[in-house]
Formats: C-alpha cells, structure tokens, sequence
C-alpha cells in the first residue's frame, strides 16, 4: 500500500509532528501514517559544528523504510549539516524515498525572536513541499515563489509559497496520475 510516512528523528513535539500529518494529508496522494521515532544515529552529531550530520540521519532513514511505503519523511529539531553547507533545513534523496525536514531554523527562536507557532507551521509546510518535491523527481525551480526554490536562508523561505508553480504542479500531477484513476 502506497503511504507516506512521518516519522519523528529524536524528540519532536506532537503539534509540530500533527501539522506535518496534516501538510503531508493535504498535498500527496497517499494515506498518511505515523511512525516510532528514530533514535539518533550514533556518530551523526559533530561536536565541532554542534549540528548533526544530515546524510547519517538520512540512511538511518532509509534503513527502516516500510515495505510498500510511498515516502517517509523524517522531521526533526536537530539542526542540520553536510561537510560542503553551513547548514540545512532539510534533505532529500532525489526521486528516493526518503526527505528529512529540520526545524530548528524555521523557528523564529533561533533568531532570537519571540515563538511564532503559525510562521512555523508556514514555514515547515514549505519546506516538506520542497523536500518530498525533490522525492519525487522535482529540482530546484528557477520561481522564488514556488516550493521548490532554492532556499540559502531564511528569508527566501519566506518568500517563497507554500505551494507549487505551475510548472512543478504540472510534473507531480502527471507523476501522481496513475494513483488517481489517470487523470492528471
């Protein structure tokens, strides 16, 4: 059965986990399911850096992926790395099946601004959109606006929508046919 899971990497709040269900519920074609979370990979935190190492997360991942899963998107508070970036928001494997979505830069407390629990949510619907976008098969997209824009920092995030540009919509509606009857 074609499910996209969500599933929690260390501690992650129940309403972040909830608003990402939801998101998840509300753009792709699938039933969305939770599940347990993910312990820490040993090996991924980098004292150095004091973030942890996307890619480790990202083969935790991608070792428990359930049988017939559509996606599993992991969702954590880590804030996130790769040896070449400064930082992450999120990760996924191109046209695989797993993304993962950090959200400690989304928060407005990383700035050091007050809690914004609705720029939050914004702001993680955003970048699942990106991040499961990339599963299955989208690249950056040249539209600041769209979802699948390249974001370097968190004002783009900002600008961008919580939504696909036409284009982008049109290459998943015609992926996702098949699931719905055919019709794109």
């Amino acid at each position: 059965m074609n499910e996209l899971y969500v599933q929690p990497v260390g501690i992650v709040g129940e309403q972040a986990i909830a608003w990402a269900e939801a998101v998840a519920g509300e753009w792709f074609p699938f039933p969305v399911r939770r599940l347990p979370p993910l312990e820490v990979p040993p090996g991924s935190y980098d004292p150095a850096r004091r973030q942890h190492q996307s890619v480790a997360i990202m083969k935790a991942l991608a070792r428990d992926v359930p049988p017939g899963a559509a996606r599993v998107l992991g969702l954590t508070e880590f804030d996130l790395s790769i040896p070449l970036l400064t930082f992450l928001f999120g990760q996924a494997q191109l046209d695989g099946p797993v993304a993962l979505v950090s959200l400690c830069r989304l928060r407005q407390e990383f700035y050091r601004l007050p809690p914004d629990p609705g720029l939050l949510r914004e702001r993680l619907a955003k970048e699942m959109l990106h991040e499961l976008g990339h599963t299955f098969g989208l690249t950056h997209c040249p539209s600041a606006e769209c979802a699948m824009s390249l974001s370097t920092h968190i004002e783009m995030v900002d600008t961008k929508r919580a939504a696909w540009c036409h284009a982008c919509g049109s290459r998943l509606a015609r992926r996702f046919a098949p699931l719905r009857g055919g019709q794109a």
